[in-house]
């Protein structure tokens, strides 16, 4: 009896052993939604939290390609290991200390910060299914992994990647796994500028626009010295496509004015450019304000009333009749447009549009003599001579953009300092007179930033329907979640179902949309992976209802 008895405390004493030998902790992953760009050496694909009590090595971890991903497209798979997590964040979900790959830091936005994280596996060609072995030994507490793909350079845009993480192992045991994100696919995309690209800090406020040839256009500012909106040392760039957005050729640039009179090239900014094609001509305007001296300071305060250089910010436009390769000189047109006891008049930044008519239509805005910004638009009746201004569409609006949404019926789709959503008001006579449209401030969320609508025709896209498409930051306080949204009545709904995030990431979050082609939208935006991204997207992708 005293034997068994014996052997009774022995099992009792080792079996709360045993079973804390089994438990084993959850591995929590959040797959990304965010653009995979094709130079890049790493995207982040899968975010990895591992919060060890129990478990004291991840050896491997799992993951399955769909069967409709080109594996030739992709050079690599690797996993890194991001460290621990620091105590003042303890209680708070994270799923990476850092940011991995850095955005905004010159010269090292296209492969993983070695600082931050170290390579434990790869697997080059990788098959459809891949095990990324690890051991790598867990610290108490929270462990952060990351996965990340490498496409090739000759990997298409239009490529998209569906993949799973179908098993990790802890202890050489097969571990619970908690996704608490997923996403459906991964659409690639191309830095066309990185901050550090030819030297330059930073690239803002896109715009974009289609030639007659089928050139793509892509404008922005040039802001050499940081990202600091004007006054500063801000040149107009442009970079061309000629296959679509796959290759970008290097970039030119338009409009810019050096040391004008003897001041500083940062007291001679231009910039806030918009991009137009005329369609019966062929001839391509870029607009943009320069603004003169101001001592270096935010040309939004400091532009003055009056009509000269030296006390308000000036209107210049440019054009191109040879598809976008060389530019005319700077042409003036404040005395125009410009009321003398206004602040400042400068475009709407993004693109215009030429309408059916063949009148050419920039968005504006301007800060009236009561300071109060107030949206608007520019025209042309005689591509480009002359050039005329509307009536204010609303105040306290300012960056907006114009489509015509039956023919001689513009929609005007405004930033309003409210916050929380879009203001949207419709003309008949050029501005004269505005109505404000149903969808006004109802329909459309928006954090107070710029946006872009583009209307596509039924003869030019593949659904055969009339469609206004629009992008923003999808939320009503902050920039990230770059959304396209498609109505299918005029912009009446926006249907949830018609909707494509891109880029769930934070950025300065301005964007702008064109058709490639009729099956395909361009887009060019200030993402969370380069400053200036652009992606390829199948309408297909974004409208989902018949």
């Amino acid at each position: 009896m005293k034997q068994i008895s014996w052997l009774l405390g022995i099992l009792l004493f080792l079996s709360p052993l045993q079973m804390s030998a089994q438990k084993q902790d959850t591995v929590a992953v959040r797959e990304t939604r965010i653009p995979v760009l094709i130079e890049r050496q790493d995207n982040e694909l899968f975010n990895l939290r591992i919060d060890a009590t129990q478990s004291q090595v991840l050896n491997d971890v799992k993951l399955s390609f769909g069967k409709e991903v080109n594996l030739n497209e992709i050079e690599a798979v690797k996993l890194y290991y991001g460290g621990t997590e620091s105590s003042e964040r303890k209680g708070k979900t994270y799923f990476a200390p850092v940011d991995y790959i850095p955005s905004n830091t010159p010269g090292k936005t296209l492969a993983a910060n070695p600082s931050y994280s170290i390579l434990k596996a790869e697997v080059k060609a990788p098959k459809r299914d891949v095990v990324l072995k690890v051991d790598q030994k867990l610290y108490p507490g929270v462990n952060y992994f990351w996965v990340s793909l490498q496409m090739k350079p000759t990997a298409s845009v239009l490529a998209k990647v569906s993949v799973e993480m179908t098993g990790v192992t802890m202890d050489n045991r097969t571990a619970p796994v908690k996704v608490v994100r997923k996403a459906d696919t991964h659409y690639m995309g191309v830095g066309v500028r990185h901050a550090g690209d030819d030297g330059v800090a930073a690239y803002r406020i896109p715009g974009l626009a289609t030639s007659n040839k089928g050139t793509l256009l892509g404008v922005y500012d040039v802001r050499h010295n940081n990202s600091a909106d004007l006054q500063e040392y801000v040149e107009i760039g442009l970079s061309r496509s000629t296959d679509g957005g796959q290759t970008w050729e290097k970039m030119r640039i338009p409009m810019s004015f050096g040391e004008h009179e003897g001041l500083p090239k940062a007291q001679n900014g231009v910039g806030d450019p918009a991009i137009l094609v005329d369609r019966k001509t062929g001839t391509i305007w870029i607009i943009a304000a320069w603004t003169h001296g101001m001592g270096n300071g935010r040309a939004w305060w400091n532009s003055q009333p009056g009509m000269d250089m030296h006390h308000t910010a000036q209107l210049m436009l440019v054009k191109s009749d040879d598809d976008g390769k060389t530019w005319s000189e700077p042409i003036n047109i404040t005395e125009q447009v410009k009321d003398p006891s206004w602040y400042f008049l400068l475009q709407g930044p993004g693109r215009g549009i030429s309408m059916d008519d063949g009148t050419l239509v920039f968005a504006s805005q301007y800060i009236g003599s009561d300071r109060i910004p107030n949206a608007g638009i520019i025209y042309s009746k005689d591509h480009g001579k002359t050039w005329h201004i509307s009536s204010l569409a609303r105040t306290n609006t300012t960056e907006s953009q114009v489509a015509e949404i039956e023919p001689g019926v513009l929609m005007l789709n405004m930033r309003d300092n409210r916050g929380g959503s879009r203001a949207v008001s419709t003309t008949t006579d050029m501005g004269k007179t505005w109505k404000e449209h149903v969808s006004s401030r109802t329909s459309l969320q928006e954090p107070v930033c710029m946006a872009s609508l583009i209307s596509v025709k039924a003869k030019d896209n593949v659904l055969g329907k009339d469609i206004l498409l629009f992008s923003n930051p999808n939320d009503t306080k902050n920039r990230h979640s770059i959304t396209i949204k498609a109505s299918l009545d005029g912009g009446v709904t926006w249907l949830p179902e018609n909707q494509l995030l891109l880029d769930a990431g934070w950025g300065w979050g301005y964007s702008c949309l064109t058709m490639i082609d009729k099956e395909t939208v361009g887009i060019l935006y200030e993402s969370s992976v380069a400053h200036m991204t652009f992606q390829a997207i199948k309408l297909k992708d974004i409208i989902k209802t018949k």
